[in-house]
């Protein structure tokens, strides 16, 4: 019997042995890569934490010890370990398994937002509240990591925790990488390297992380501990010079400190340091988490741990680009194809780099994603005119404003979720000043299999409501590329998004097209109903319209193109219907088709307006085209509306 169909709980884990342990290991990596072969999700970052999941889960004692994970999707080993391996044969399927942590599935799960650098401040709430005698809890830990580092979320709640000395155990996960490599000063100063790596490194090097985890030997022992406590009192004591010898004393140690970075960084803000530790060494683990609990009085403290991003499976290891970070279904022997970009990310990753040959001022931008935003072409050709960032949405619009300040025609590429963690910048440091920033929002829409945290459903709610920001939506991938060029002038009066969705895109070939922020009307019809289609949303317009004029029913079908502001043109033929319907993959509430039935009502009342679009609701994961079907956001959906309003 293997040792995995043994465990089905944390508590199960305890008796293992050493042998058994790193079986279970390497039964656990199996397992994961299988699973996700079969229905897509993120891999690499998983298959480095098996071993830390290990040691968290034998140390400490989930939920009484809340483990809270940043950065979610590297949680399949805890979710594994906690009664849940079932649940990966429906891993990210309908009704079945998140691939994030979901308070819904596990009392073992606190956090379900997969967006990343957050975990830091839960813990500090949680310890308030344990700490005023409200929650239960009695350790609190929070393993942050993964790039998740990056994010100043992260040092905001780092300096608070050190502020306050809450008592909380912080694992710093370190497997260098975000979704690309990580950009961090910090994780690259470790100092450790697993031993076949440290045999390559310069003598100082190797020195310096020879000291560091000899000092941090001496740091987690508890007889140390109380004996330094002694002999700073008894410093403090001496007469006369007492203050001034424990001060030396004191500039010492920070002497130290500075030497040995990133712990002076940590000590500095009041939280306590010790590492880095071999993420794949169980028993090293172990010891390290028992120790810190032994020190848990004194404080937050951080356990640096170094982990390998897609341990144990060549494929993932062997993927300079993001270790297989993420996945759809493959085959486990050969591992995933290497896929080409294809639909709207491709259709921008080429227009990018037109307009970049065309015009010295383009620079392009990121936060951690340049390959599934279509950057990485760009890097290889302009690398001196592309940032990634790190996970850091806020610095990297306010970095394009200064950059656009200075004369530069940035270009922001993100996901439309993770724009939202930089709304108060895109409105005040960007908008405000009327700045040529041009933001490409990738996965806008329905994204999927993610679920809520990464659906991409308020991007034109919001952005439609800034002075002066101009959004546009594709159709096609052909309408993407014009609108990436004329974004390029349109910007000299401000800022421009274009958004698109994921997936496959539709293409029109010759077929004429939309410019600048007009809209493109794609069919008329009698007079009687007009259909206003936004983005992707035209694709399954055009289809709705053969079963309508199949039906007898003759409508006018526009191509909006530009959200904000809209046409002129558009609201006045649109208001010369009797009945108007829009259809968008956006919320619908404040969305731009509230937005088209008042510009229509000012003109002409009598019009009847109705809007298809996403509910105020958090949508779980599921294909992206059964949910749109939900909410008749696809041909059959528009045909059944068309045909309502029509009798």
């Amino acid at each position: 019997m293997a040792i995995l169909d043994r465990i089905s709980q944390p508590a199960d884990l305890r008796g293992l042995t050493a042998d058994e342990l790193a079986l279970l290991s390497s039964e656990i990596r199996d397992f994961i890569v299988n699973a996700v072969s079969e229905t897509g999700g993120h891999l690499g970052s998983n298959l480095g934490a098996v071993e830390l999941s290990i040691a968290l889960h034998r140390v400490f004692e989930s939920p009484i010890d809340p483990i809270l994970w940043d950065t979610g999707h590297q949680a399949y080993v805890h979710k594994i370990l906690t009664g849940r391996k079932s649940g990966f044969a429906a891993l990210r399927q309908q009704d079945g398994l998140s691939g994030y942590p979901n308070r819904e599935e596990s009392r073992h799960d606190f956090i379900e937002n997969s967006h990343a650098s957050t975990v830091l401040s839960y813990a500090h709430g949680l310890a308030v509240a344990r700490d005023a005698g409200v929650a239960p809890h009695r350790h609190i830990v929070a393993v942050i990591g993964d790039g998740s580092m990056t994010g100043g979320m992260a040092y905001e709640a780092l300096n608070n925790l050190g502020h306050s000395n809450s008592r909380v155990i912080i694992v710093l996960n370190d497997n260098g990488r975000s979704y690309a490599p990580t950009v961090s000063n910090l994780t690259s100063a470790a100092g450790f390297e697993p031993e076949d790596v440290l045999e390559e490194q310069k003598l100082p090097d190797r020195v310096t992380g020879k000291l560091s985890r000899g000092l941090t030997k001496i740091r987690l022992n508890p007889v140390y501990v109380r004996r330094q406590r002694k002999f700073e009192a008894f410093l403090r004591e001496i007469p006369v010079v007492g203050k001034q010898a424990e001060q030396g004393m004191e500039a010492f140690k920070a002497a130290v400190r500075e030497f040995l970075q990133p712990p002076s960084f940590f000590e500095a803000l009041g939280v306590h340091y010790v590492g880095p530790f071999n993420g794949h060494d169980i028993a090293e683990l172990e010891k390290a988490f028992e120790s810190a609990l032994a020190r848990n009085d004194e404080g937050p403290i951080v356990i640096h741990v170094l982990t390998q991003k897609g341990r144990g499976y060549s494929p993932a290891e062997d993927d300079d680009e993001k270790h297989l970070h993420d996945t759809p279904k493959f085959d486990p022997i050969d591992g995933p194809a290497k896929t080409a970009l294809a639909g709207y990310t491709g259709a921008f990753s080429e227009a990018l780099l037109r307009e970049a040959a065309a015009d010295s001022r383009v620079v392009a931008i990121t936060a951690a994603m340049p390959g599934p935003t279509g950057l990485l072409d760009f890097q290889e050709k302009y690398p001196d005119r592309f940032f990634d960032v790190g996970i850091a949405e806020q610095h990297a619009v306010t970095a394009a404003a200064g950059m656009a300040m200075g004369g530069l025609r940035p270009v922001v590429a993100l996901y439309s979720t993770f724009l939202s963690r930089a709304w108060d910048q895109v409105v005040y440091d960007v908008a405000l000043h009327r700045l040529p920033v041009v933001f490409c929002l990738d996965r806008a829409g329905i994204t999927g299999d993610d679920g809520p945290s990464h659906h991409g459903v308020y991007d034109m709610a919001l952005l439609s409501k800034v002075p002066g920001m101009r959004v546009l939506a594709p159709s096609c991938v052909e309408e993407l590329q014009q609108m990436l060029h004329d974004a390029m002038t349109l910007a000299n009066e401000g800022p421009v998004a274009i958004r698109y969705p994921k997936g496959t895109a539709r293409s029109v070939g010759n077929a004429a097209i939309g410019s600048g922020t007009t809209s493109h009307t794609l069919a008329t019809g009698d007079g009687r109903i007009a259909i206003l289609a936004i983005g992707k949303m035209v694709g399954a317009a055009e289809k709705a319209l053969d079963s309508l004029t199949a039906a007898g029913i003759n409508a006018t079908l526009i191509d909006v193109r530009c959200c904000a502001p809209l046409d002129p043109a558009m609201i006045s033929l649109a208001a010369s219907h009797t009945t108007v319907l829009t259809a968008e993959d956006g919320i619908l509430d404040g969305g731009i088709g509230a937005s088209i039935a008042t510009a229509i009502h000012a003109l002409n009342p009598a019009t009847r307006v109705e809007s298809l679009g996403i509910p105020t609701q958090f949508i779980q994961h599921n294909k992206p085209d059964v949910i749109l079907a939900r909410y008749g956001l696809d041909a059959a959906g528009i045909t059944a509306a068309v045909t309502r309003l029509m009798q």
